[in-house]
């Protein structure tokens, strides 16, 4: 466990985030008053399928299209 006061945290963050990606807890204080503890976020271990949400989305129709005075601002003839 790696204690450090506020300002030498932040002098010293760069470190203190390798450190913490290596499993290190880091405890900060200011003042006397413990304020902050960096930890590694868990990883997620949900996967990811592509189609998971098939038949639950609707895209309406016209969705891609831009009403006339925005897409004149940006140059394009609807």
């Amino acid at each position: 466990m790696i204690i450090k006061d506020i300002s030498g945290a932040r002098a010293q963050l760069l470190a203190l985030m390798g450190a913490v990606r290596n499993g290190e807890e880091v405890l900060i204080r200011e003042g006397g008053v413990w304020v902050a503890k960096l930890v590694r976020h868990p990883a997620s271990t949900a996967r990811r399928m592509a189609g998971a949400l098939k038949g639950q989305i609707e895209i309406r129709e016209g969705f891609d299209e831009l009403p006339p005075d925005i897409a004149a601002v940006f140059g394009i003839e609807s």
